[in-house]
C-alpha cells in the first residue's frame, strides 16, 4: 500500500533577535513527479522515496520535487539561503524555472544563495537522480563508483532525506566554527570560516556545563573569509560516556551595537589515542563495548522518525551495556551526534563504501570524508574514522596500487584530523590492514557447532595473529595497535507482531532478503514455515519458538564475549549489531527498538567488570569432578584489595569463597579453581553455577553464571544385541555395553554408517537398522550401492556421461539436489556436509533443535542445542523428509535464518515390516562412555529404532 502522509503547515517563521538568523523549513508535503511520468504524488520530505512509495522499493533514476513557500515580509533585504541536510544523489536545485545549483553526494549538507531581494510566493523545485549502475546511463557517477554503503544490501535511497530549510541571514556571516579543545592545558582554539568579507568584531563566549561563562575572547575581522580565535578554560571538565560535559560556544559577528550574525555549536574536552596496545581516552585505557550499527529506521529507512525516537534508541544501547556505536558504512542524521554528545556514547564512524575503485570513486571517497570532517568535527562522541570498510571498493590481497592509495588516505585523514583514531580498512579474512591505529579484525563464528573454531580465532587474535596486516612487504605496523574484534555475533528472530505497521499489516521489508543466505534471509511467511514444519511439536508455540532463537542468541553472545575477555590484549569489541537491519535479524533489539528477551541479563557480561568461568567440557557424569577456572577481567576499573569471588551450585548445597587479589585496570587475573563433583541425580539436569564478585564491604561488582549438564550413569540393557559390519563402530556399542550379535540376522539392530540393496531388503521383512550417517566424515550418500536406472529415462544427448546414467546422478547428488526424481529408491533421503553450505550458520544462523519427547524425553535444556552437545554435533545434514513428517518421523533437525533450509539431524523412514533411523550426531567422536550425552544418545537412538 502508500503511505499517506499528513502535510505539516509552516507558512510562518519566529520573529529573530539582532543577528539570530531566521529559519523557515520546508519540511512537509512537496510534490513529487518521477521524471518520464505524468502522474503526480504528494512526497514527505525528509524520507527517501523507497520509503514513501510502494511501487518505487527498489527504485533507481530522476524523480522532481516542487514546494511553494511565502517569504514572511520581515525578511526583505536579507540575504535567503536554501539549505539541504542530505539529498542522494545528485540534486539540480531551480528556484521560479531558474538553475540556482548543482550538488553531488548522497551525504552531505548543502546550500545555495536565492537572492537578497526576495519576496512574496515562490517555487523551488529539486531535480534529483539516484544512478544505477549502468554506466552507458550514468558515465559520469554510476552506482558502484559513488559512496553508497549498505544500499548494495538493504536498497537504494534516493530522494531529499534530511530535513529542507530556508534560511534568512546578513550577506556577512559565520559559516562554520572549528573547535579544538586541549584537556590538559584548557586551551580553545576556534578556526572561524566566514562569508561576506565582514568588517566587524568577532565575539565568542564560551559556556560551561553549567550554564555559565568559562571564557571570552574578541577579534577583530578586516574582511578575511577565515580567523583564529583562542581562549583558556580554567580546570575543564572533561567529557566521556560516564560524563557528558559539553560546553557551548557562541559566536556573535557585528559592528558595535549592530549585530550581524550569531553562530554557536558545543563541543567537549575529549582526548582519543592508541599507545602500547592499548584505547586511552582522556588519558585512560579505554575497553571498548560496542555495536555495530546500520542507523537503519522502521519506516524511513535512513531517516530517523524524530530526536526523540534517537534518545530512546540510545538510552536503550546504554542498558545493554554499551559505550560505543560504530555508525557502519553511512554518514547519519547530524541529530544523531547530537544525541550521542549529551546522553554520553563513543561513535566511531565510517566513510559509505563505493564497490569499484576508480581515480573518480577514490576522488568522491576523499570528497566525502573531508566533508564528514567539516560538519561534524566538533562533536566530541566521535572518536574513530573507518575509510574503508571489508576491502569493499577495493581489491587490497590482489593489487599494491590499492594498498598504497589506502596508506595514502590513512595519512591524509590523520593529518586533517589528528584528534581521532583512523582505521584504513576494517578487515575479516582475506583482507588485512596496511597502515592503522587499531588492529581489528571480523570473524563470525556460531555455537555449539563452531565453538572450537571461534577460540582458536580468538587466541591466534590476542596473540598477535600475522594475518591481520598485509604480507606483501608494504605492511605498516607497529606492533602496538590495540586490537579490537569489531564484528562477531549471531542471529535470533524478533517477534514479528511486534514489527506490524498500524493498521496491521507486514512491514514491506519482510518482503526483501530473498537473494542473501541462499534464500534463508527471507523474512515474510515465517509463521507460516513454523506451521508447515509442524516445530510446534519442537517448541510448543510460535512465541516460544521466537523467544528460543533470542535466547540462543543470547548464549553465543555470552560465550563469545566470555572468551574475548579472558585475553588481556584485546581492548574491546563490537558486535553486530545494535538492531534488525530489514531482513537481517541478529540485533539487540528489533526494527522498532523492541529488546531481545534477555536485555536484562545481556549486561552481565557486556560490563566494565566481568567474571569468567571456563570448563573443559559441558557435560559431566554424576560423581565425575568438574573443574572450574573463573578469572576476572577488570576492564577499566582497579579492583581494589579485599575482594572475593562467591560461588554456588543452584538448588544444591555446594558453595565457596574465593579470594581476588587487588589488579589494575585492563587485566585479567586468573583465580584458584572450583574443583566439585557432578551432585548425584535422579534423572539429567542442567547445573547452574552463580559467581557474585564481592569488595571488602560486601557490595556487588559483578555478577555472572554458568550451566553444565549432569547425568546419572546410564544402565544399558545388556540383552540388546547390536551387530554392524563395521568393526570400529561394533566395538564402541559394546564398549558402552551393549551385546555384539553374531550376525546381521541374529541382531536386535543393525548398525551401518550407509545402505544396500540387501539392508534395505532386509528392513523390508523387518530388519531394525541405526544409521550412523556422518560417521565417515567423508559421507556423500546414504545409498552405497548404484543399480542400473529403470527405465523410462531420459537421457541426456548433450552429455557424453549418460551411459547407464550413474555419472549424472553421482553429478546431481554432488550438486546438493539429492536423491533425483529418476532414482527415488529408499530411504528417499540425501546426506550433505554442513561446511561450505549455509547449514554451517556462521553468520545467518543455523539453529539446531531436539525435539524433547520419548526417548529423547531425558535430554535436559532444549529445544535448541547447547554446549553440551559440542561434541556430537553434527556435521553433515540429512534432506528428503516431508514436512508433515516431523510430526513423529523427525526427533532433531536444523533450519537456518528466518526458518528456511529445514533438514534432519535424527530422523526415520519405515519400510515393509521394519525401519531405519538416521542420524548425523557424531556419538563416536570421544572413547565410549567418555560424553554422557553421546551416551545418552546413542541409547535414545536403539530405543527408537527398536520402537513400532
Amino acid at each position: 500500500m502508500t503511505l499517506v502522509y499528513k502535510a505539516f503547515a509552516l507558512e510562518t517563521a519566529a520573529r529573530p533577535t539582532a543577528g539570530q538568523r531566521a529559519i523557515l523549513s520546508l519540511d512537509g508535503a512537496w510534490d513529487f513527479q518521477v521524471e518520464g511520468e505524468d502522474a503526480l504524488r504528494v512526497a514527505r520530505v525528509p524520507a527517501p522515496w523507497q520509503a514513501l512509495f510502494d511501487d518505487m522499493r527498489h527504485a533507481t533514476g530522476t524523480a522532481l520535487y516542487r514546494k511553494r513557500f511565502t517569504l514572511p515580509q520581515d525578511w526583505a533585504g536579507r540575504q535567503i539561503a536554501v539549505c539541504f541536510g542530505a539529498v542522494n544523489h545528485l540534486a539540480e536545485v531551480s528556484l521560479d524555472g531558474r538553475p540556482v545549483g548543482t550538488h553531488e553526494g548522497g551525504y552531505l549538507p548543502f546550500e545555495f544563495v536565492l537572492g537578497t531581494d526576495l519576496q512574496g510566493e515562490h517555487e523551488l523545485e529539486v531535480r534529483v537522480t539516484l544512478p544505477s549502475s549502468e554506466a552507458d546511463l550514468y558515465p559520469d557517477a554510476p552506482f558502484p563508483e559513488v559512496p553508497h554503503g549498505k544500499q548494495s544490501w538493504y536498497g537504494p535511497l534516493g530522494g531529499i532525506w534530511q530535513s529542507v530549510r530556508l534560511e534568512a541571514r546578513s550577506v556577512q556571516h559565520v559559516t562554520r566554527g572549528a573547535i579544538t579543545s586541549d584537556l590538559a592545558t584548557g586551551n580553545v582554539r576556534v578556526r572561524v570560516s566566514l562569508a561576506g568579507s565582514p568588517q566587524a568584531d568577532l565575539t565568542a563566549t564560551v559556556y560551561a556545563p553549567n550554564g555559565t561563562v568559562a571564557a571570552q575572547a574578541k577579534s577583530a575581522v578586516a574582511g578575511q573569509s577565515e580567523t583564529e580565535m583562542a581562549f583558556r578554560i580554567d580546570a575543564p571538565a572533561a567529557w566521556s560516556p560516564d560524563e557528558p560535559n559539553l560546553y557551548r560556544l557562541h559566536l556573535q559577528l557585528g559592528k558595535r551595537e549592530d549585530v550581524l550574525d550569531s553562530w554557536s555549536d558545543s563541543f567537549g574536552f575529549r582526548t582519543i589515542a592508541a599507545k602500547d596496545g592499548r584505547i586511552l581516552l582522556n588519558g585512560k585505557p579505554l575497553y571498548l563495548r560496542g555495536a555495530l550499527d546500520q542507523d537503519y529506521y522502521p519506516d524511513g529507512i535512513c531517516t530517523p522518525p524524530s530526536l526523540e525516537f534517537l534518545e530512546d534508541q540510545l538510552l536503550k544501547a546504554k542498558s545493554f551495556g554499551l559505550n560505543c556505536l560504530r555508525i557502519h558504512i553511512k554518514v547519519p542524521d547530524p541529530r544523531y551526534y547530537e544525541v550521542a554528545d549529551r546522553l554520553g556514547m563513543l561513535v566511531w564512524t565510517e566513510l559509505p563504501n563505493f564497490d569499484h575503485f576508480t581515480p573518480a570513486a577514490g576522488e568522491r571517497a576523499k570528497e566525502t570524508l573531508k566533508g564528514i570532517l567539516e560538519r561534524d568535527f566538533n562533536h566530541p562522541s566521535i572518536i574513530a574514522w573507518t575509510i574503508i570498510n571489508e576491502d569493499w571498493g577495493t581489491q587490497l590481497p590482489e593489487d599494491e596500487d590499492h594498498r598504497r592509495w589506502l596508506a595514502d588516505m590513512y595519512d591524509w585523514m590523520k593529518a586533517l584530523d589528528p584528534t581521532r583514531l583512523v582505521v584504513d580498512n576494517s578487515p575479516c579474512q582475506p583482507n588485512f590492514h596496511v597502515k592503522s591505529d587499531v588492529n581489528d579484525y571480523h570473524y563470525y563464528r556460531c555455537l555449539p557447532e563452531r565453538r572450537a573454531e571461534w577460540d582458536a580465532l580468538t587466541e591466534e587474535f590476542a596473540n598477535a595473529a600475522p594475518w591481520t596486516y598485509s604480507n606483501h612487504g608494504d605492511s605498516q605496523q607497529t606492533g602496538k595497535e590495540p586490537l579490537l574484534v569489531s564484528e562477531f555475533g549471531v542471529w535470533g528472530l524478533p517477534h514479528p507482531n511486534k514489527l506490524m505497521n498500524e493498521d496491521g499489516s507486514e512491514p514491506w521489508w519482510m518482503e526483501t532478503g530473498q537473494s542473501w543466505g541462499d534464500g534463508a534471509a527471507y523474512p515474510h511467511g515465517l509463521k507460516e514455515r513454523f506451521n508447515v514444519l509442524r516445530l510446534d511439536r519442537v517448541f510448543g508455540n510460535f512465541e516460544k519458538f521466537v523467544d528460543a532463537t533470542q535466547w540462543h542468541q543470547f548464549t553465543n553472545l555470552k560465550y563469545e564475549i566470555e572468551s574475548m575477555r579472558s585475553y588481556s590484549s584485546i581492548s574491546g569489541y563490537v558486535l553486530t549489531e545494535l538492531t534488525d537491519v530489514h531482513w537481517e535479524a541478529n540485533g539487540l533489539m528489533d526494527m522498532r527498538r523492541n529488546p531481545r528477551v534477555f536485555q536484562e541479563r545481556f549486561a552481565e557480561v557486556n560490563t566494565d567488570l566481568v567474571i569468567v568461568p571456563k570448563v573443559e567440557r559441558w557435560a559431566y557424569w554424576c560423581g565425575e569432578t568438574i573443574e572450574i577456572a573463573p578469572s576476572i577481567a577488570a576492564g577499566m576499573v582497579v579492583l581494589p584489595e579485599g575482594c572475593t569471588l562467591e560461588w554456588s551450585l543452584e538448588e544444591h548445597s555446594d558453595s565457596g569463597r574465593l579470594a581476588v587479589k587487588a589488579a589494575e585496570s585492563m587485566s585479567v587475573q586468573v583465580l584458584d579453581k572450583i574443583i566439585i563433583a557432578a551432585p548425584e541425580l535422579s534423572a539429567p539436569a542442567q547445573l547452574v553455577f552463580a559467581f557474585t564478585l564481592l569488595d571488602a564491604s560486601g557490595a556487588e561488582l559483578a555478577r555472572n553464571s554458568l550451566e553444565v549438564s549432569a547425568y546419572p550413569r546410564l544402565k544399558v540393557d545388556a540383552s540388546l544385541r547390536v551387530w554392524s559390519v563395521h568393526e570400529e563402530i561394533l566395538g564402541h556399542l559394546t564398549g558402552l555395553g551393549y551385546s555384539a550379535a553374531s550376525s546381521a540376522g541374529e541382531a536386535d539392530v543393525v548398525v551401518v554408517r550407509s545402505v544396500d540393496a540387501e539392508d534395505v531388503e532386509a528392513i523390508r521383512r523387518g530388519g531394525r537398522y541405526l544409521m550412523f550417517a556422518g560417521d565417515d566424515p567423508d559421507q556423500k550418500f546414504i545409498r552405497r550401492d548404484e543399480p542400473p536406472m529403470q527405465p523410462p529415462y531420459m537421457h541426456d544427448d548433450a552429455d557424453p556421461s549418460t551411459d547407464g546414467g550413474s555419472t549424472t546422478r553421482a553429478r546431481r547428488r554432488a550438486s546438493g539436489t539429492g536423491l533425483s526424481d529418476m532414482d527415488r529408491r529408499f530411504p528417499t533421503i540425501g546426506i550433505h556436509q554442513r561446511n561450505g553450505t549455509m547449514w554451517r550458520g556462521d553468520w545467518i544462523t543455523s539453529f539446531n533443535w531436539l525435539r524433547r519427547h520419548a526417548a529423547f524425553a531425558r535430554f535436559p535444556g532444549g529445544p535448541m542445542l547447547d554446549l553440551a552437545f559440542e561434541r556430537v554435533l553434527p556435521h553433515h545434514v540429512l534432506t528428503g523428509f516431508r514436512p508433515w513428517e516431523l510430526e513423529s518421523r523427525v526427533h532433531a533437525g536444523v533450519f537456518v535464518g528466518w526458518g528456511h533450509k529445514p533438514a534432519a539431524l535424527i530422523g526415520e523412514r519405515p519400510f515393509g515390516k521394519g525401519k531405519m533411523v538416521m542420524s548425523t550426531f557424531r556419538v563416536r567422536t570421544d572413547a565410549p562412555g567418555f560424553d554422557p550425552v553421546a551416551s545418552y544418545l546413542v541409547d535414545a537412538l536403539l530405543r527408537t529404532t527398536l520402537t513400532r
